[in-house]
């Protein structure tokens, strides 16, 4: 199994909690943080060709939204030299659009290109094999568990899926679909962490704002952890 490294200080949206998300100030107050990765979310127009930060269409007709070459302009400055990117898809068809804008801004190097599409990486792998993949899971547009319909079948559906996704995700891994798995936290086990790890890939956690999970996500040895507020990884003992 791969030596365990420092864990990975991951802004989402850049810093969600303390600047809204997607935005050049949400970034700055990630980078000012600390954090080694910014997140961020891509997306095409509803009604249109341009390639936006956005987390869905409602979010990006509810203010001016970044366009990716906008932002890509703005992480490619010296500010945020070292820093790593995760570019988020969040639909498949504009793969190859966002891997041209990465190279065209000297990006790729240091991005990790995410999905919940198993379709979406494929497309990436195909174009640029030797790009760094995160295969996102679950697929999902809200949380179940917040409703009391949803909630006793979401529950079943976690049990399986924390039964079958070790599994799945170092085959996936071993079979070079992708280098790293993206999962929410809830669907974190000892047990995905280590075949994960064990098949090479990293893990990386999403979205977790409470300090003492951030602490026991770091003791399960993941690889990182995404986060809406940056500045908890400063209280987490070195």
């Amino acid at each position: 199994m791969p030596e365990v490294a420092k864990l990975r200080r991951v802004g989402h949206k850049g810093a969600d909690l303390i600047a809204p998300g997607n935005t050049f100030a949400s970034f700055d107050a990630a980078v000012a943080a600390g954090v080694d990765m910014i997140e961020f979310d891509v997306l095409r127009e509803e009604h249109g060709e341009r390639l936006i930060l956005a987390h869905d269409w409602v979010d990006g007709a509810s203010r001016a939204a970044h366009t990716l070459q906008e932002a890509l302009a703005y992480l490619a400055s010296e500010t945020f030299a070292g820093v790593e990117l995760d570019v988020d898809l969040k639909l498949p068809g504009y793969e190859r659009d966002v891997l041209k804008a990465l190279r065209e801004h000297g990006l790729l190097e240091r991005t990790l290109i995410s999905s919940q599409y198993e379709e979406s990486l494929a497309r990436l792998r195909a174009a640029e094999p030797g790009v760094r993949l995160g295969w996102s899971v679950p697929k999902l547009t809200r949380d179940p568990f917040r409703s009391r319909a949803t909630r006793l079948p979401a529950l079943v559906a976690l049990i399986v899926m924390r039964a079958l996704l070790p599994g799945r995700a170092a085959r996936a891994i071993r079979a070079g679909r992708c280098d790293a798995l993206m999962a929410h936290w809830r669907l974190i086990t000892p047990r995905l962490v280590r075949s994960v790890r064990a098949a090479g890939g990293e893990v990386y956690v999403w979205t977790v704002d409470e300090l003492a999970q951030l602490r026991k996500l770091e003791a399960l040895g993941v690889t990182g952890v995404i986060t809406n507020d940056p500045r908890l990884f400063a209280q987490l003992v070195t």
